[in-house]
């Protein structure tokens, strides 16, 4: 059995996609690397997909679907996943090759001694563009090194701390047992790929290595401000959803709902300032509703 299954979501990602399908490869026969063509037309994504599938038959999975945007291209990607652990890379950003067997070093451990691990939590990058000065989102003042550990041994997170999609690694069956489902045709899923879980997760271990690489600076990416707003019902709905499952919740540990709801609260403030920012009397209707329903839920 594999050890780790890696969805890489692509949308016409033929400029960029080598260079994630290619850091992903030195994890060797222990990863599951499944790239999921969601429906792309513009370009050669698919064909790429189909001869890393040929080329690396017992590592490479190419799945191709009708265009169902991101989060649709990550339940197929969970759906096809035999690996012990899942995560998801973006199609433009990538993995360092030296964290990657770090971490397959300790999920073979955590398997070969029979300890039952959710969440395996790593450091991110910011690859900015023009920067020269990488910022490096760690959790060193907040989570318990090289140890299983639970929510109630955390600190104190900062603002830009967060656990995000890019900082972490679930076991696939937790993610099947809850069901994780996240909506078609929605951009800001990751928010729910690194939320919706984490009332499930009991057991923890965080590795203070910078595996993944957040590519910044493309003009039409979904975090640039102008998309962002010309998405905000995107962003609302992604919103809506975090509130509910913060609302249907069963919190053991005070230290998780409280976790939780700082999370909340900051994509919230995210969707407030851009409903904002847009400077209509529609934006700032729709977020007095957005405001509304989560305070309901």
């Amino acid at each position: 059995m594999k050890l780790l299954s890696v969805a890489i979501p692509c949308y016409n990602s033929e400029g960029y996609m080598r260079n994630c399908i290619e850091s992903l490869l030195p994890g060797g026969d222990e990863v599951e690397i499944i790239i999921v063509d969601d429906g792309s037309t513009k370009d050669r994504t698919a064909e790429i997909a189909d001869e890393y599938a040929a080329k690396y038959p017992g590592i490479v999975k190419a799945v191709h679907q009708e265009n169902g945007g991101h989060g649709q291209a990550v339940n197929t990607g969970l759906k096809h996943a035999t690996g012990l652990y899942f995560k998801v890379v973006d199609s433009d950003d990538w993995v360092d090759e030296d964290a990657l067997h770090k971490i397959l070093d300790v999920l073979r451990h955590m398997e070969e001694d029979g300890m039952e691990l959710d969440m395996l939590i790593a450091n991110y990058v910011y690859e900015k563009v023009g920067a020269t000065h990488k910022k490096v989102i760690h959790y060193r003042n907040v989570l318990p090194q090289d140890e299983i550990f639970r929510w109630d041994d955390m600190g104190h997170f900062r603002l830009d701390q967060y656990i995000l999609m890019h900082s972490v690694i679930y076991r696939t069956d937790m993610l099947k047992l809850i069901q994780l489902h996240l909506p078609k045709h929605t951009f800001y899923v990751d928010n729910l790929v690194a939320f919706i879980p984490l009332a499930s997760v009991q057991s923890m271990y965080y590795l203070d290595v910078n595996l993944y690489r957040y590519f910044i600076g493309r003009a039409d990416q979904s975090v640039n401000e102008k998309v962002m707003i010309g998405r905000i019902d995107q962003q609302i709905r992604v919103n809506k959803l975090m509130a509910d499952a913060f609302h249907n919740c069963q919190f053991d540990s005070k230290h998780l709902k409280k976790y939780m709801l700082s999370y909340l609260d900051i994509i919230t403030t995210v969707s407030s300032i851009m409903l904002v920012r847009a400077g209509t009397q529609e934006a700032l209707d729709k977020k007095k509703e957005m405001l509304e329903y989560i305070r309901e839920q």
